[in-house]
This record gives C-alpha cells, sequence and structure tokens, in this order.
C-alpha cells in the first residue's frame, strides 16, 4: 500500500524534525509552517477567549497559569501519537506480507505497544521489514522519553532564572513595575549609582529572556507567581525609565541606559516577530501631560540635568513609538497587561502583603514606616 508507505514516513519524519527544532535546535525557526506553531495557535487562542469570561482576576490569572505547563505536556501526547499513527501505517502497508497486520486497527496497537516499549507479544511481524520497523520504533519511543525528561528541567530553569530578576523588581519598582516608582525609589544620596547599577543587571536579564524564550518558545506561556508581575510588564518599565533618561536628561554619561534600552527593544521585537504578533497602537496614552512633568521632576530630584520640555517630549514620542507598537501586540496575544508610567494609585508592593497578613491583622508596611519614623 503506497499511500499509506507515504503517509506514514512523511508523519514520522515531520513530528522527528519537529522534535528536533523544539528541544534541541537552539536558534529561531522562520519556516512558515510548523506542527508545533499550529498546536500553540490552536490550542492558545480559545485558551485565551475561555479566560476573557472570567471576571475575578486571581481566577483568571490561575487559569492562564495553567497553560504553560499544560501545553508542554499536550504537545508531548500529539508527538507520540504522531509517531504511533506515523509507524502503525507503515505495518498496516505490509498486511499483504504479514497476517499479523492485517487491518489498520492491529497495525496501530502493534505501534502503541512498541512505542512505550511495553513488550506484550500478542501482536509480532513475521516479516524482515516488520521486524526492523519494531526495533526502530522502539530505539525511538526510548529516544523520545529521554528528551521529553531532559528538555523540562531546561524550561523550568529558565522559567526561575526569569522569575528570579522580575521579583528582584518589587521593591525597587513596586507591583507592578512602572517607570515612576524605579525613578521615586532612587531619589538620594547614591540613587544614580543603584539605577545604573540595576539598569546593567537588566541589560543581560533581558537578553536572558531573549535567548530563553527564542530557544524555548513555550517559556512565554509561564505566567509570574503574583497576577500583577510579568516579564513584559518588567521589559516595559525598562523601557520607560530607559526612554524617559534619554529623551529627558542632558547628561553626557548615558551610556548605560542607552545599551539597557537597546537590549530590552531588541528583546520585545524579536519575540514580537518570534510569534508573529504585528505591531499595534496603544489603545489609551500610558503618560498624560501632567504625569510627563512629575517625571520630570523625579528625574531632576535623582540628580540629572533637564532638557529643555519641549525637546524632551518630542524624543520621549520618537523613543516610545520605537517599541510601545511592539508591547501592545505581544501584551495582546500573550493577555499580559501593560502597565502605565505612573500608577493612577498607590498599590502595596508584593512583599508587603501575604494571605496569612490579611488573616492575622499583621502588615509589613506599618512596621516599615514605624521603622522609618523612629528614625
Amino acid at each position: 500500500m503506497i499511500w499509506a508507505i507515504i503517509i506514514g514516513s512523511l508523519v514520522i519524519l515531520t513530528v522527528l524534525w519537529e522534535a528536533f527544532e523544539t528541544i534541541v535546535l537552539p536558534r529561531r525557526v522562520t519556516r512558515r509552517f510548523r506542527l508545533t506553531v499550529v498546536f500553540y495557535r490552536c490550542t492558545w487562542v480559545p485558551w485565551k477567549l475561555i479566560a476573557r469570561r472570567i471576571r475575578k482576576i486571581s481566577r483568571r490569572e490561575t487559569f492562564l497559569s495553567f497553560y504553560g505547563p499544560l501545553s508542554l505536556l499536550f504537545l508531548f501526547v500529539v508527538w507520540a501519537i504522531g509517531l504511533i499513527v506515523g509507524f502503525g501505517l507503515l505495518f498496516f502497508s505490509e498486511a499483504r506480507a504479514d497476517a499479523a497486520t492485517a487491518t489498520l486497527r492491529t497495525s496501530l496497537y502493534l505501534s502503541g505497544t512498541t512505542f512505550f516499549t511495553l513488550g506484550i507479544g500478542d501482536v509480532v511481524p513475521h516479516t524482515a521489514l516488520g521486524r526492523f520497523l519494531v526495533v526502530l520504533e522502539s530505539g525511538l519511543g526510548f529516544g523520545f522519553l529521554a528528551l521529553v525528561l531532559s528538555y523540562l528541567p531546561v524550561i523550568y530553569q529558565a522559567f526561575s532564572r526569569r522569575e528570579v530578576n522580575i521579583v528582584l523588581l518589587d521593591a525597587r519598582a513596586g507591583s507592578p513595575p512602572t517607570a515612576g516608582e524605579l525613578l521615586r525609589r532612587h531619589v538620594g544620596p547614591k540613587g544614580i549609582e543603584a539605577l545604573l547599577q540595576l539598569l546593567h543587571d537588566w541589560e543581560r536579564s533581558s537578553a536572558e529572556i531573549l535567548e530563553s524564550h527564542i530557544s524555548y518558545p513555550a517559556c512565554a506561556y509561564f505566567r509570574s507567581q503574583h497576577n500583577n508581575e510579568s516579564w513584559l510588564s518588567a521589559l516595559a518599565a525598562m523601557l520607560d525609565v530607559t526612554a524617559l533618561l534619554l529623551a529627558c536628561t542632558a547628561e553626557a554619561e548615558l551610556r548605560q541606559v542607552r545599551l539597557t534600552f537597546a537590549m530590552c527593544r531588541h528583546t520585545v521585537v524579536d519575540l514580537a516577530q518570534l510569534f508573529r504578533t504585528p505591531p499595534h497602537s496603544m489603545p489609551l496614552e500610558r503618560l498624560p501631560e501632567r504625569e510627563f512633568d512629575r517625571l520630570r521632576a523625579q528625574i531632576a530630584e535623582c540628580g540629572f540635568q533637564l532638557r529643555e520640555r519641549g525637546t524632551a517630549a518630542a524624543k520621549l514620542a520618537e523613543l516610545r513609538n520605537m517599541y510601545e507598537p511592539y508591547l501592545q501586540g505581544l501584551s495582546r496575544y500573550l493577555y499580559m497587561e501593560i502597565p502605565p508610567f505612573i500608577l493612577a494609585k498607590d498599590i502595596t508592593d508584593n512583599w508587603r502583603t501575604s494571605a496569612w497578613g490579611r488573616i492575622s491583622g499583621f502588615s509589613a508596611s506599618a512596621v516599615v514606616e514605624a521603622d522609618d519614623h523612629s528614625d
């Protein structure tokens, strides 16, 4: 049966090549059609539509957080089914020469027991080609299991490194992180040095996000531990604060600010291309005029020399146009909110709150404020 041989071989080669590109190949794949991309498109879109119907934010984020791990497991299942069906068709092509695989159902059963190396032995091929296929499929099944077991730790290590950098922003830039809070909390002695060090660290952090999410795109679907944090909002905060500094300050020594802006913008643009999310204009203005003046005042308090307001506003608009459309495209696709430059109201940092604190009445904020007054 020529059709069974052709279809079975194509299915096996497609699945093996997809697994190689997804797990082994550490670079972006530009091929237009990919089985893995189709799988994520067909599962993420309905998952996101269901999430939109959940009104409570905490429940919605919990539901969205299930998708990343579950998608990996279901992707492995799709690959396994593809290999089983492919080899089942090859076994079925031997139906005329081997009565043991005379029906498609029996051939698929033989393929499944062989792939998972069950060794039941109730269906045994009698031709040389059939025995060769059994050995080949059992070896691929064993190798497939080894790849899966090695892939999951890599994914979770990349996720862990990303989350450490995001959690570190909690006390430095608020929850969610914003440019306004980041500037406000670096006002005072040695504030500029601390801010530049943070930007230096995030130059590397954004590069790690770019490398890990291009090598393993499934990482992008993994949500952060807190509902008001995400890797996309952290990148937005870094881009906002570097754009503000580049636009508003007249300092000549802003090399680190430029480097961090370039790396964060590179990360956002490349990931937008990876997920094929075209740039979109922001639905709302993230920086009203009065808030811009507040941010300029905070930059001055940090110790920077300000440019003329009109020049700064024009430069900031130019810089924002370089990254905001890509942020919005990723935000719409991944269903992650982008914080404004300044929050409309004060929000308690994640490190100050806990479920136990709400139950017991303990408030970390009150303790910190009391210590501040005692000083």
